[in-house]
């Protein structure tokens, strides 16, 4: 889906229930009490719309990038938690006590009964930690599987405090058409927890794949090859990438994002280039082949089938190669008629792979500590080593697809729009979400 009608529904969503509340038409109250009234209804329909965001739902991120996608993500339960922060501030001098007989739509007073209020509380409290531990988390001593099952139960136990808060204690969420849209927002917000915890293992549960081999192919760089067991294989474009779960239950939170090195059109094995990073990466030396995989894909924005342009340069920065690797092999078996140029940016030279492959193609490699007899480019993939190898024709009219560490990225879409490069011939996609 495209990104304009993701953004209007996202919108449409957030703001259901302050246009439901509006249409009743009630008596307003004070300025204050009405805008902390809409700015706790808007911090949890947005809180609601989160669950979707962090879900991994192809029609989203395959519009937005998954990059993209959980940048908004990260913004929005800011935005969310800001609005709660304020909410029960701009309370203040109204008199409290409960519903009058001859008030009955709760335009003088608040609730102060601390059944309802209690709910709300902890939510405020429980958000602004979900919140603060997702900043956090790089510096925090604890694994991402534990964090990632805490913030998922935690951000349910929220939805279900807010919901209770809003109903009992809003003004207008007690009424029952406020009622029924915020459990039914709630409802899909809870489904999606089930979706993505309990529905989609079963599903790669059931189409599991196989290790066929580990190979080094640098000192810090290793391709995993794997296959289909019992089923077809996967279907995915050029590009894309998937969370691998080795060695581990359907159910476990032990997967981690690796791009497809491989072409749809090389059959149903599929292959990645993964560099050593972390627990997992580090120990692809000790992966036995016939080890099971749980594959969650395909993911992402980085497909160029449907791209109308003739050129494409390909700017990859280390292990960003492997997605370039994907679309080029795809290209070359599928027999498109493409111009296709690589810049690949490396530290030193044994960090090249597939130097015998990538060498037969329109390649420029860039090396930042290169030997004594190095015939490449040297530096950083910047704008001047651009300017050196891409024409203004390729500025002006090539597709430009990125993959490689932030830093190099961000410099090399500067430049590309400062060249007069169009932002939609830019296409790029970060693992670094923080």
């Amino acid at each position: 889906m495209k990104w304009p009608y993701l953004a209007l529904i996202y919108v449409l969503l957030i703001l259901a229930p302050l246009g439901f509340s509006w249409s009743l038409g009630w008596p307003p109250r004070s300025f204050h009490q009405e805008l902390a009234s809409g700015l706790g209804m808007l911090a949890f329909s947005i809180i609601l719309v989160e669950f979707l965001l962090s879900g991994r739902f192809s029609f989203i991120s395959s519009g937005l990038g998954m990059d993209v996608t959980m940048r908004v993500h990260q913004l929005m339960a800011r935005t969310a938690l800001g609005f709660a922060l304020i909410h029960p501030l701009l309370y203040q001098g109204t008199p409290s006590g409960g519903r009058r007989p001859w008030d009955e739509t709760n335009q003088i007073t608040i609730s102060t009964d601390f059944s309802v209020l209690v709910s709300g509380i902890g939510a405020y409290f429980l958000l602004f930690i979900l919140v603060a531990s997702a900043i956090a988390r790089n510096s925090l001593d604890y694994k991402y599987e534990t964090w990632r099952l805490f913030h998922g139960l935690g951000a349910l136990v929220t939805a279900c405090l807010l919901l209770h808060h809003t109903v009992y204690a809003g003004r207008y969420g007690g009424h029952p058409l406020l009622t029924c849209i915020w459990l039914a927002l709630t409802i899909i917000a809870v489904g999606t927890l089930l979706y993505v915890y309990l529905v989609r293992p079963l599903r790669k549960r059931k189409r599991p794949w196989r290790v066929m081999s580990v190979s080094r192919l640098t000192p810090r760089q290793w391709e995993l090859r794997i296959k289909p067991d019992g089923h077809n294989g996967l279907t995915f474009e050029a590009g894309q990438f998937a969370w691998l779960n080795v060695g581990h239950s359907a159910f476990s939170l032990h997967e981690n994002p690796f791009s497809i090195s491989s072409a749809p059109a090389e059959g149903p094995e599929v292959s990645f280039v993964i560099k050593e990073l972390g627990d997992f990466t580090c120990g692809l030396g000790q992966i036995a082949p016939q080890t099971p995989v749980h594959l969650d894909a395909p993911h992402g924005n980085l497909s160029i089938s449907h791209r109308p342009e003739k050129g494409i340069v390909l700017i990859a920065g280390g292990v960003g190669i492997a997605p370039m690797l994907s679309i080029m092999r795809q290209v070359k078996l599928s027999g498109t008629q493409r111009d296709l140029k690589l810049i690949y940016g490396n530290r030193v030279e044994e960090q090249i792979v597939y130097p015998r492959e990538l060498s037969k193609e329109k390649t420029v490699f860039v090396l930042s500590e290169p030997p004594k007899d190095w015939r490449g480019e040297t530096g950083l993939v910047d704008g001047p080593l651009l300017d050196r190898n891409l024409s203004s024709k390729q500025f002006e009219s090539w597709l430009f697809v990125l993959c490689g560490p932030p830093a190099m990225m961000d410099a090399v879409e500067d430049h590309l729009i400062a060249r007069g490069t169009a932002s939609h011939r830019i296409l790029s996609e970060r693992f670094d979400y923080d």
